[in-house]
C-alpha cells in the first residue's frame, strides 16, 4: 500500500483517485478549487457528454495529437468501461446521436455526484481549497509535494491531473505545466483549441447569428488543406464558431502555419458547379422580369441575401434576364467558394481544451509514467494529446487516469 497524491480534482483526477484508492491506497485529491468538478459541470453546456460510444478504432480516429500514444490506454479503458462504471455508481447514461454518451438527466451534476459517491465509498481524502505549489523530487524520483501554504507533504507516488489552461474560470491555470517543468519535463507549445475563430472580412459580422446546416469548409494549407469538413456552423460578431468550426481549430493549430490563412465555405455541398449553374438558370428563366435581388432569397437565407449580392457584383435592381453567363458563373464561384479569412482564434477563456502539453516522448503510454522521474505521473489534459468534440477529450482522461491508477506498483 502506498501514500499517493493526485493533483486536481477534476475528470482525471477524481477517476484516477477511485481507481487508485481501490487497489488499497492511501489516496489523497487536492483541489484549489472549493468543489471538485468545476470544468465537468459546464462540459456539454451542461448535460456532460462524458465519452462517444465508438468503437475504439473510431475512438483512436479522433484524437488530433499524438493518437498511438493513447493506443494502450485507450484499449485497456474504453467508452464501455466508463459507461459501465457510471451505471455502476448509479448515473444512468444514454447514447445520443453521434454515439455521444451523457447522463440519462441531462444533468453534468449527476456525473459529479457519481464519482463523489465514488470518492466517498473508496474511502479517499479530499482536500479542497487546496493548491500545491511544488513537487519535490530527488535522486529521480518524486518524494512529496509542496502546499502553496509551504507544508511538504512525503508521497509515494504523484499524479498530476491539473488540467489545462482552457475555462480559466474554472481553475485552469496551467499549474500542472509547472509542475512539469521543474521536475525537467518538456512542455509543447501550448494553444486554445476547439475554439471559435476570428475572421478579417467586414461582411461576417453582418450575418451575425446565422447558423448553417449542412455545409462544407475548407481551410487552406500550403500544399494540401489544413481542414475539410462537412457540417453546422454560425457566424458570429467576430467570425465563425460551430461544430464545424471547432473542429477546424484544432487542426488549424496542429499545422503550425502562421496567420492569416484562407478559408472557404461551400454553400451547396450537395451540387457540382454545373449543376449549380443549371438551378441557377432555372430560377431565372422562371422569372425572368424579376429582379436579381428578388430572386436571390429563394437561393440562399434572408440574412445571407445582401451579402451574396456584394460578392456577386450584380447590381440588385438588374432583371435577371440580363445577367450574363459570367455573371452567373462568378455567382456559383462564390456560393460554391464562399471566401473567409481567418485571422486567429479566440482566447482560452472561450476555449474548450488546451492544444499541447507534457511531452508523450517522456511519458510511458502503457502507465503514465514520467520515464524521468519515477513514481510521478501525468493524466489528462496535462499531457499533449488532443481529440475532437464528441466526448472524446474526456475519454481521454479517463483512459489515462485508468492506466496510471493501475501501474500503482506498491
Amino acid at each position: 500500500m502506498a501514500k499517493v497524491g493526485i493533483i486536481g480534482g477534476g475528470a482525471a483526477g477524481m477517476f484516477a483517485a477511485v481507481q487508485a484508492a481501490g487497489y488499497g491506497h492511501e489516496v489523497h485529491l487536492y483541489e484549489q478549487n472549493e468543489k471538485l468538478g468545476k470544468k465537468l459541470f459546464i462540459t456539454g453546456k451542461g448535460r456532460c457528454n462524458f465519452t462517444n460510444a465508438c468503437p475504439a478504432e473510431e475512438f483512436f480516429q479522433n484524437i488530433v495529437s499524438n493518437a498511438k500514444f493513447m493506443y494502450s490506454s485507450g484499449y485497456g479503458y474504453t467508452s464501455q468501461d466508463i459507461m459501465a462504471f457510471f451505471e455502476q455508481h448509479r448515473v444512468p447514461v444514454k447514447v445520443e446521436r453521434g454515439n455521444r454518451a451523457f447522463p440519462a438527466s441531462d444533468h453534468s451534476s449527476d456525473i459529479i455526484r457519481g464519482l463523489e459517491r465514488a470518492l466517498k465509498e473508496a474511502g479517499v481524502k479530499i482536500h479542497l481549497g487546496t493548491k500545491v505549489r511544488h513537487l519535490q523530487c530527488a535522486e529521480g524520483a518524486v518524494r512529496g509535494i509542496v502546499l502553496e501554504n509551504g507544508t511538504r507533504l512525503a508521497m509515494d507516488a504523484v499524479m498530476v491531473a491539473t488540467g489545462g489552461l482552457s475555462y480559466p474560470t474554472t481553475g485552469s491555470t496551467g499549474d500542472g505545466y509547472r509542475l512539469a517543468k521543474e521536475c525537467g519535463h518538456t512542455v509543447t507549445e501550448l494553444k486554445p483549441a476547439l475554439v471559435p475563430l476570428e475572421t478579417g472580412e467586414t461582411y461576417i459580422p453582418k450575418l451575425q447569428g446565422l447558423s448553417l446546416r449542412n455545409v462544407a469548409l475548407r481551410v487552406k494549407g500550403k500544399k494540401k488543406p489544413v481542414y475539410e469538413g462537412f457540417g453546422e456552423m454560425m457566424f458570429t460578431h467576430f467570425g465563425i464558431t460551430g461544430p464545424l468550426v471547432l473542429s477546424a481549430s484544432s487542426y488549424i493549430g496542429k499545422s503550425g502555419l502562421p496567420w492569416p490563412m484562407e478559408a472557404e465555405i461551400d454553400l451547396k455541398p450537395a451540387l457540382t458547379e454545373t449543376q449549380l449553374d443549371e438551378r441557377l438558370l432555372r430560377e431565372f428563366q422562371a422569372a425572368q422580369n424579376k429582379q436579381f435581388k428578388n430572386v436571390v432569397p429563394e437561393l440562399f437565407p434572408s440574412r445571407l441575401v445582401p451579402v451574396m449580392i456584394e460578392l456577386s457584383g450584380i447590381a440588385p435592381d438588374r432583371p435577371v434576364n440580363g445577367i450574363s453567363r459570367e455573371e452567373r458563373r462568378v455567382l456559383v464561384e462564390k456560393t460554391k467558394h464562399f471566401p473567409l479569412t481567418i485571422v486567429g482564434t479566440r482566447p482560452y477563456r472561450e476555449a474548450i481544451i488546451t492544444q499541447g502539453g507534457v511531452s508523450v516522448k517522456e511519458v510511458n503510454p502503457g502507465t503514465m509514467e514520467s520515464k524521468k522521474v519515477k513514481n510521478l505521473y501525468f493524466i489528462g489534459e496535462v499531457l499533449d494529446v488532443d481529440a475532437l468534440t464528441g466526448g472524446f477529450n474526456l475519454q481521454v482522461a479517463w483512459s489515462t487516469a485508468y492506466a496510471a491508477a493501475c501501474a500503482l506498483q506498491f
